[in-house]
């Protein structure tokens, strides 16, 4: 695998981070960026005639990651040369949320072939239900097939995002790259960090993804209580206090508020809360928040052995960023020093996680996590 990364800001326009002079061989381009930024055609342009052959996915974020830094109102690209493992690139189109888990579905029947062994999956954030989403990979993904990604961003906005497949970037789509043969070696894992508190509530009324009871009671009601004073800075201040789900015994997710709705006192989650679940109040600790970044790290390298991988993809939940604050580059510093100095970086901020919870299980959405996702090319 070679790979070169370079990086767009305002001031300087395209500067090369990291030149292989892949150009015409360059057979997939990942681009992550700023909203604003992306969508003017003219990146786009300029980075199809860097990589005229390449499969180029574009997708806008809550803030870029690109090395051990973080930036906002940028564009990174990666650009990656795969010698021995062949791709296939694919995009669906949505226009309303209930759409979700049929998009899923078609993706996936596309990409599924025997030798299938890993699909990264960039989707729109806004539109799309990521649970509905990953629900519909996982029940078409083979075993053997570990799928990845996340689900764009619009900074702290949550008014659109974009994702994009060789064409500048829109509303509503959904990205699949598979990656065939067995010489891609692909680790990940995700990790959070945060503290739960107060105590346990059954999820009494819910559909879909939006909440209205917890315990018989108003969840809104419930949520402002906890919050105090912060609750009229609500949905932002939400990104604050996240919600642990306990699905069953084994199985924890975390969950972030993405609106509310005063005249139903219900609550618009990123991903689905069940009914018959049990939720819990989740707050930030910032030594655990970078703890989590760099445990990620560690597991999605542990099967490598003695290889170091050629990239990790870094994504990162929104929520985190705004808890972290200016300790952001923290998060990103603990992970990059644990991966190694020849394991080159590149991510972005979030509306959602997509990553298996242990290994060998199909994929869940997740929120509030750091999820690294490593490549080593065997050839």
């Amino acid at each position: 695998m070679k790979i070169e990364q370079k990086l767009w800001t305002n001031e300087i326009g395209w500067e090369s981070v990291i030149d292989k002079n892949l150009s015409s061989s360059a057979n997939l381009v990942l681009v992550f960026g700023d909203k604003g930024e992306l969508s003017n055609q003219s990146r786009f342009d300029e980075l199809r005639n860097f990589y005229p052959n390449a499969d180029i996915v574009t997708c806008s974020t809550a803030g870029e990651i690109l090395g051990d830094q973080t930036s906002e109102g940028t564009i990174n690209s990666t650009a990656l040369y795969l010698e021995k493992t062949a791709i296939k690139s694919h995009s669906v189109k949505i226009t309303k949320t209930s759409e979700s888990f049929e998009a899923g579905i078609e993706l996936m029947k596309i990409l599924q072939a025997q030798d299938l062994s890993y699909t990264l999956v960039i989707s729109d954030g806004h539109i799309v239900n990521g649970s509905e989403l990953t629900r519909a990979l996982g029940e078409i993904s083979s075993d053997t097939n570990i799928v990845t990604g996340g689900l764009a961003g619009d900074g702290a906005n949550f008014e659109s995002t974009l994702v994009g497949l060789n064409e500048a970037p829109m509303q509503g789509r959904i990205v699949g790259i598979g990656f065939y043969g067995d010489n891609l070696k692909v680790g990940h894992a995700a990790k959070g960090g945060w503290d739960t508190f107060g105590p346990e509530r059954l999820v009494t009324r819910s559909k879909s993804n939006v909440l209205y009871e917890l315990d018989g009671k108003s969840a809104l009601d419930l949520y402002k209580l906890y919050l105090g004073d912060l609750a009229d800075e609500l949905p932002g201040s939400a990104l604050l206090f996240p919600l642990s789900i306990k699905v069953n015994d084994t199985e924890t997710l975390v969950r972030t508020v993405l609106s509310i709705d005063e005249e139903q006192k219900s609550m618009t989650f990123a991903g689905d809360i069940p009914e018959g679940s049990v939720a819990r109040m989740m707050k930030s600790n910032f030594e655990r928040l970078i703890d989590g970044a760099s445990q990620a790290a560690g597991i999605s390298m542990s099967d490598f052995g003695s290889f170091q991988p050629d990239l990790a993809i870094l994504i990162s939940c929104v929520g985190r960023k705004i808890a972290l604050g200016a300790r952001i580059e923290e998060e990103v510093e603990m992970v990059k020093e644990l991966l190694g100095k020849d394991t080159i970086t590149a991510g972005f901020y979030s509306y959602g996680e997509i990553s298996p919870i242990v290994k060998s299980t199909k994929c869940e959405l997740h929120n509030q996590t750091m999820t690294i996702t490593t490549f080593k090319e065997m050839v």
